[in-house]
């Protein structure tokens, strides 16, 4: 492994692991029913994005979610081999993020989502449902993303956009699925919780690879457009 590959690998780790500590803890030490909790799990999350895309934006793209990694590999922007390597890095940061999460919460004896904020299918009214917004949420997050960092005139401004589309995405999906739009961020929690979090486990993988085949099959589709006008 180069050593630019092994800086990116373990830049996109740190990035998913800061993504699932800060972002599910909020939700585990603050609760999304509490007044206000729920537009404060969503900016946790976004910000999260925000910090991780200035401080390795320029590295790894920040991508800290599979389902972007396997939107760029659609449009041409990494090779299969560094996909592998960014969902590799991504599940194990996300696992680590978890695992530190889930210390925390022992220590503390709080965790106000029961579940390390694992995310499931009841609210959604089951499978169906959590499949359905989960993959209409990620097309939304992911052709947003495959958008603005298509332009470099609009770099220094990607990774504020990225965090508040990922902020009001999950504003919708909260009290639905507890939002994934990021397999890894499902993977990690729900490792730990075991459940009804593991079981629904393959609705939060399934569906985001899913959505982030549209955006990128939509977003070739309006590059092909614009191109011909």
């Amino acid at each position: 492994m180069s050593g630019d590959c092994f800086k990116k690998y373990f830049s996109e780790f740190i990035g998913t692991a800061v993504l699932v500590f800060m972002g599910c803890g909020s939700a585990v030490f603050l609760g999304a029913e509490t007044s206000g909790g729920h537009l404060a799990v969503a900016f946790a999350f976004g910000l999260s994005i925000v910090a991780m895309a200035y401080v390795i934006g320029n590295i790894s793209g920040c991508h800290i979610n599979p389902a972007v990694s396997l939107a760029a590999l659609l449009d041409k922007r990494i090779k299969g081999t560094e996909f592998i390597g960014y969902v590799v890095s991504q599940t194990v940061g996300a696992i680590g993020g978890a695992a530190l999460l889930c210390a925390m919460s022992a220590i503390t004896g709080i965790d106000q989502t029961g579940g390390l904020g694992s995310n499931l299918a009841a609210g959604a009214g089951g499978a169906g449902g959590a499949l359905l917004i989960e993959i209409v949420l990620t097309f939304i997050f992911v052709l947003t993303i495959l958008g603005v960092t298509a332009d470099s005139s609009k770099g220094s401004v990607a990774g504020i956009v990225i965090g508040l589309t990922l902020v009001f995405v999950h504003i919708v999906g909260i009290p639905l699925t507890g939002t994934s739009v990021n397999p890894a961020r499902s993977i990690g929690p729900a490792l730990f919780a075991g459940g009804a979090a593991l079981a629904d486990l393959w609705i939060f993988i399934v569906a985001p690879f899913i959505g982030a085949a549209l955006a990128a099959l939509v977003f070739k589709l309006l590059k092909s457009k614009n191109k011909q006008t």
